[in-house]
Order: C-alpha cells, then sequence, then structure tokens
C-alpha cells in the first residue's frame, strides 16, 4: 500500500511536505507515458524507501560546481 512507502520514505525524510516536493519533482522526471502515474509516484516512493533523497540531491550541486557556475556568468 502507498502508505507503508510513505512512512517508509519518511525515516529518512522529516519533512512530509519537502517528502512531497521531492516525490513529485522526481515523478514528473521519471514518469513515462505508457505508464500509470499512480505506478511511476510508487516506484519513486519505493525508492526513497531504500535511499536517502537529501543524500543525492546534495550531491548533485557541490560547492564547486556552484562557484564554477558563477564565474561562467560573470564571464558572459
Amino acid at each position: 500500500m502507498r502508505s507503508d512507502l510513505v512512512f517508509g520514505a519518511l525515516s529518512h525524510v522529516r519533512n512530509r511536505y519537502q517528502l512531497c516536493q521531492l516525490a513529485s519533482k522526481a515523478t514528473r522526471k521519471l514518469h513515462k507515458p505508457s505508464t500509470r502515474l499512480q505506478d511511476t509516484t510508487n516506484e519513486v516512493l519505493g525508492h526513497f524507501r531504500q535511499s536517502n533523497p537529501m543524500a543525492e540531491a546534495s550531491e548533485a550541486v557541490t560547492p564547486q560546481k556552484a562557484g564554477a557556475q558563477t564565474a561562467q556568468r560573470r564571464a558572459a
């Protein structure tokens, strides 16, 4: 059931609002038109249950990468 997936995902994300935001963004990115939206959401919550989505989000943008992007913007 989805409630089990949500409570499992809450072990990594303490704030329910933040969990909803992360799940909706991930569902939009991973959804395929040939599948049901509910199935994609369940897959995302299952993934969040097994791993920490916050750790993956913080690894995506490191301070070094952010500094390089700022330098590129100033040069342009």
